[in-house]
């Protein structure tokens, strides 16, 4: 199992934004070889009370201080096993946050925290999505505001435009992260299990009334994403 951080430890990121009412995003950076490259986590106000974390990421107290003033985080979200490296971490700080992953994540998510879950209802406007074509191995998260609905998503696809460093530009050009939209290239064959069906549910979500954005964990956010979610059909077909 690759080295997971067992305290909090804060890399630099930026700001905490708002993009709908309780919704909430911010870009951090995970050092790499030769390079720093950008992981999203997304905060999910819940009509229950509390929020939902999606790829969680260490915030400076401040930031935490916005986000605990929103909901206590009552779901720790690790959308595919790639993204739990300060699991742990938020573990200990919210032990009364439940963790939740993907159905065939569970195993190697279960190696770093206990327990783990693979499903939740998480209230009104907020649905967990095992992304179809990911032989549910990687979670999605729609969430609708007001009428604006948000689809969050990992690493299926990625949108880093301008990466920071040689290893970020490597990248992109090897695993396709940018810097324009793509579906990364799936070298080891652990994200993609069947082009046909992903494509069919980008072409789904394609078609949401109302769908303003997609948020991914690596790159910058996509606005009025229809046309971006046909194309990226097109090309896994």
């Amino acid at each position: 199992m690759a080295k997971l951080n067992d305290q909090w430890i804060v890399q630099p990121h930026g700001a905490l934004t708002e993009l709908e009412p309780g919704l909430l995003t911010v870009v951090g950076e995970i050092k790499m070889p030769l390079a720093k490259f950008p992981r999203r986590m997304t905060v999910v106000a819940l009509n229950g009370g509390g929020t939902a974390l999606y790829s969680p990421i260490p915030l400076r107290e401040p930031d935490m201080a916005r986000i605990e003033a929103l909901g206590v985080p009552a779901y720790l979200i690790v959308p595919n096993p790639a993204h739990r490296l300060d699991i742990r971490a938020f573990q200990k700080r919210y032990p009364k946050a439940k963790i939740v992953t993907a159905p065939k994540a569970k195993t190697a998510v279960a190696e770093a925290v206990d327990p783990v879950q693979v499903s939740a209802r998480l209230g009104e406007g907020v649905k967990l999505v095992a992304v179809p074509g990911t032989d549910e191995r990687e979670l999605a998260l729609i969430v609708e505001r007001r009428g604006s609905i948000s689809l969050v998503t990992n690493d299926i696809i990625g949108n880093v435009a301008k990466p920071d460093g040689i290893g970020g530009h490597l990248i992109n050009l090897l695993l396709r992260f940018g810097p324009k939209p793509h579906v990364p290239r799936d070298v080891r064959g652990l994200l993609i299990a069947d082009k046909a069906a992903l494509a069919a549910q980008f072409r789904a979500w394609a078609e949401i009334d109302g769908l303003r954005r997609v948020i991914p964990s690596h790159g910058q956010i996509i606005e009025r994403p229809a046309a971006t979610l046909r194309r990226l059909a097109d090309r896994l077909s």
